[in-house]
């Protein structure tokens, strides 16, 4: 990310274009831009024009789907809005999105020190799908460890999700459940394990 961003003129910016080559037949308004990306309305000001500019996102009004609590439950309602999608008329599209996808949206250190600061002792990390451009995987991350915590695993997950540019399918598993799922070949762990991935911590040995 430190390279492109160099190249590319900020971080901000190689978050942006990640997010909507990643996402190209979504229209995003600037409060998601900024949600998904984990940046500021300043820093999307200060982008976006120059992306609408060099043609590479285009101006787009669209229905966004807003969730509303209401009593005991949450109501979906449906709200008119302006925003932008990627122009997949862009002229550079296919060396613009092998230049940012193709790059390692985060090395393996980084990942784990996400997730190192999270509550649980940490067992197994597995990486696949966008990590290693496989959209066939199972999951984007595997984890294993033991007294863990949904919502720090979830903070964790969202920073990671603003670098990568997409959310993430995941799946995190105490450690005696994940052996015991192992054990018995689980379809889903065995989809894991047996197809491409690459595992960043290891403290199971697992094979």
């Amino acid at each position: 990310m430190e390279i492109l961003a160099r190249l590319l003129g900020s971080e901000e910016k190689v978050k942006i274009m990640r997010l909507f080559l990643l996402n190209p037949d979504t229209p995003f308004d600037s409060a998601t831009i900024c949600e998904r990306s984990k940046i500021v309305p300043g820093a999307l000001r200060r982008e976006i024009g120059g992306l609408v500019k060099a043609g590479f996102v285009r101006p787009k009004n669209f229905t966004k789907e807003i969730e509303r609590k209401q009593g005991g439950g949450v109501r979906i309602i449906k709200k008119r809005t302006s925003g932008w999608q990627l122009d997949l008329e862009f002229p550079l599209l296919s060396q613009v999105r092998d230049l940012l996808i193709s790059a390692e949206p985060l090395k393996q250190s980084d990942i784990i020190h996400r997730f190192k600061h999270a509550a649980g002792k940490w067992k197994l990390i597995i990486v696949s799908g966008v990590f290693i451009r496989n959209e066939d995987s199972r999951a984007d991350i595997l984890l294993v460890g033991d007294n863990l915590k949904k919502k720090s695993i979830e903070t964790a997950l969202r920073g990671i999700e603003a670098e990568v540019g997409k959310e993430l399918s995941y799946a995190y598993f105490e450690t005696q459940d994940f052996i015991y799922r192992l054990n018995v070949y689980d379809k889903f762990i065995r989809d894991v394990l047996d197809f491409p991935h690459e595992k960043v911590y290891d403290k199971l040995g697992i094979v």
